[in-house]
């Protein structure tokens, strides 16, 4: 069953220039982080640095774009970073990348090596399909704060993914709520890869295809469909 996503009129106007690719799979096989799956996260470290040929990530046009679209709907991109730069600024700190778990890690190092940012759901716990919209501030965000649950809602204007069930994502693509969230007992996922002007379509369509080989690599015989592009141009 192919998970259903769209993009809200008000985003596409608000990012003429963002574009989606998402890579649908079932049948995986997740577990812990792996010394395989560790590799790969260093590898991609070494191709973002020779990217960034000593810039720093926000200085790559790509992540001053994002940094400009979280600034059009309020978001202090300084303080709350897209996914793919804060990962980047890790991967060239001390601190190196987290190891999560294998599916984790293996679209992680997707999102250091080409600099966009990627997320991933389980697909079993998506209630309804997902939307990317902007929020009104009433809606319901479940996260983990002091190891406790708590529910948190989103500025009135943010961009957030959500299902039926709420918010999934806030400020667009900086911070996952744990319910959907890719654990050791996952089987269907489903990855977004997200772009925006002037990376060209290209990239992040080629970006996909190297996660679904990772995917099929670590998961043989798994179900792994790539969605065409979508564009807001």
């Amino acid at each position: 069953m192919t998970l259903t996503l769209t993009v809200s009129d008000d985003v596409r106007a608000l990012a003429p220039g963002f574009t989606h690719v998402a890579v649908e799979a079932h049948g995986l096989v997740n577990g812990p982080s792996s010394e395989a799956g560790s590799a790969l996260l260093d590898g991609a470290a070494r191709r973002l640095a020779v990217r960034l040929n000593g810039r720093a990530p926000h200085e790559d046009p790509h992540m001053a774009a994002w940094r400009e679209t979280y600034t059009a709907f309020g978001s202090k991109p300084s303080r709350t970073r897209n996914s793919a730069e804060a990962l980047a600024k890790r991967a060239l700190s001390g601190a190196g990348l987290p190891r999560i778990n294998l599916l984790v890690d293996l679209y992680n190092a997707i999102s250091v090596a080409h600099l966009i940012p990627v997320g991933g759901e389980d697909v079993d716990r998506i209630e309804g399909g997902m939307r990317l919209i902007r929020a009104t501030g009433e809606e319901d965000f479940v996260t983990v704060a002091g190891g406790e649950e708590t529910v948190e809602h989103p500025d009135a204007g943010e961009v957030v993914w959500r299902d039926d069930a709420g918010v999934t994502c806030r400020r667009w693509n900086w911070r996952q709520g744990p319910r959907t969230r890719l654990t050791e007992r996952t089987t269907s996922g489903i990855f977004l890869l997200e772009s925006l002007a002037p990376m060209p379509v290209a990239e992040v369509t080629a970006a996909a295809a190297e996660l679904a080989e990772l995917l099929a690599k670590f998961s043989p015989g798994a179900d792994i469909a790539v969605r065409a592009p979508e564009s807001s141009a």
